[in-house]
């Protein structure tokens, strides 16, 4: 049985949690708390290391760790000031990012350490210019996390949106390193919440500062006397902002537009494939530009099947094709890191990932190219795709039929049209501002200049 390390992890909470209600029930005290964390720590451990037998990401885990102390003592001295930035994954990562490069720009005497829980996070930033050392996070366990602090010796430690680990966040407080969250998002039904989150709840009060995105999120956190919490936005918003901002062209993808109208899926899933292939037949005017979230021979293989007559961007890179430019109507992307320049080029973005249980992709990476913004269903976990919709600037569909009629609409009602691009843009330049907020809260509680 083919278990993802996602699973894993999401298996491994469920049971925690469950656990945690039982017990807290029996008034069992925080010591016995710690034991039963440090118990399904260990597990999760030994759980990514059967997995790793027969799952890629699982054994990046496992090889990513390996002699990880040591190659940490190697690269960084302990004499320098540091500032330790830690992302979940890929997507905490681009929320990252702003504060990161205005650290760089603001105190550029501070090295800055990137720590990642998740291989794609990893693999995301190894080739970051702005990081002077990318590493993944240890295990949260006591010793592990006292060594870690030990070797790197930061001035300031920064978590993006969530991932917390309850050892490396003690030990960080119990050291007095001022230790900030950015980006983060609250919902009440989450652990913090509950009347026997107390575990929890505890983590929550290490952090010198909590910057929400949300007043959602901000209200919710004010219910516990004692936090220290502000609205800051998303840094994502600022993030995209500076993307688009800074566009280069890709000559392939301007000559294969043409003057044509085209649609650009991001981030697709089969079921999005599926859907885009049904209604993509009945618009021959349009041209398609499909960049899937998946790269793997295989799965090429099957969008190829899918879309015979679509030409993958490795062949045009790699032979004269000016022809194939012009008469093609289908290009599929088969690379990693053009997306957010992808959408400059759209008439209409469609965000995939509407049909899985996650959820939609990053709705931001096109609507701050003053687009309107299509994506599947499962949307509503997500506040921008919510707010996109109100903005005008957002549209979302169940069925390849309603996805035909408002690719329709917009395609040939003008006014319609500019009213959603200029939807787009406003609501992402509204949002901007996260990361001048963090930087001034930094230099006002002189945090890097002690």
């Amino acid at each position: 049985m083919f278990l993802p390390l996602k699973s894993a992890a999401k298996i491994v909470k469920y049971v925690w949690d469950k656990s945690l209600l039982l017990l807290c029930r029996h008034w069992l005290n925080p010591v016995a708390l710690i034991f039963l964390y440090n118990i399904f720590i260990f597990l999760y451990r030994v759980g990514i290391r059967i997995t790793a037998l027969w799952n890629v990401k699982a054994r990046s885990w496992i090889d990513g760790r390996r002699l990880l102390f040591e190659r940490l003592q190697e690269s960084i001295d302990s004499r320098e000031p540091l500032v330790w930035i830690h992302s979940s994954s890929a997507g905490e990562f681009e929320q990252a990012k702003p504060v990161i490069e205005s650290l760089k720009k603001t105190f550029p005497a501070y090295k800055i350490l990137v720590t990642f829980f998740s291989p794609s996070g990893y693999n995301a930033a190894k080739n970051y210019l702005h990081a002077d050392y990318i590493f993944y996070l240890p295990p949260d366990t006591s010793a592990h996390a006292e060594k870690f602090l030990r070797i790197i010796n930061p001035r300031l430690v920064v978590f993006v949106k969530y991932d917390f680990w309850y050892h490396h966040l003690n030990a960080i407080h119990s050291k007095g390193i001022p230790l900030v969250l950015i980006s983060a998002v609250f919902r009440k039904n989450q652990l913090f919440f509950k009347w026997y989150g107390g575990f929890y709840r505890k983590m929550l009060f290490f952090f010198n500062h909590i910057f929400v995105q949300d007043d959602a999120s901000f209200q919710l956190l004010n219910q516990l006397e004692g936090i220290r919490c502000s609205v800051s936005e998303d840094t994502r918003f600022d993030r995209v902002a500076e993307i688009a901002q800074n566009f280069s062209e890709i000559p392939y993808i301007r000559k294969f537009a043409g003057n044509k109208s085209v649609l650009v899926a991001g981030s697709t899933w089969p079921d999005d494939e599926r859907l885009l292939k049904e209604m993509i037949d009945e618009l021959p005017e349009v041209k398609l530009i499909l960049a899937p979230h998946e790269i793997n021979k295989a799965h090429l293989n099957d969008l190829k099947d899918l879309f015979p007559d679509a030409v993958f961007y490795s062949s045009l890179k790699n032979e004269n094709q000016e022809g194939t430019l012009n008469e093609a109507g289908i290009l599929i992307i088969d690379n990693v890191g053009m997306l957010s320049r992808l959408y400059h080029y759209a008439t209409i973005a469609y965000i995939g990932g509407g049909f899985t249980k996650d959820g939609i992709h990053n709705t931001l990476e096109a609507a701050v190219y003053g687009k309107p913004v299509l994506f599947g269903p499962n949307y509503k976990k997500y506040r921008e795709a919510k707010e996109l919709i109100e903005a005008g600037g957002g549209f979302t569909f169940s069925r390849a039929e309603e996805l035909k009629a408002k690719l329709q609409t917009l395609l040939t009602d003008t006014n319609i049209y500019q009213q959603a691009c200029e939807a787009s843009a406003q609501y992402i330049a509204g949002q901007q501002g996260a990361t001048k907020k963090i930087m001034n809260y930094i230099q006002e509680n002189r945090l890097l200049t002690n």
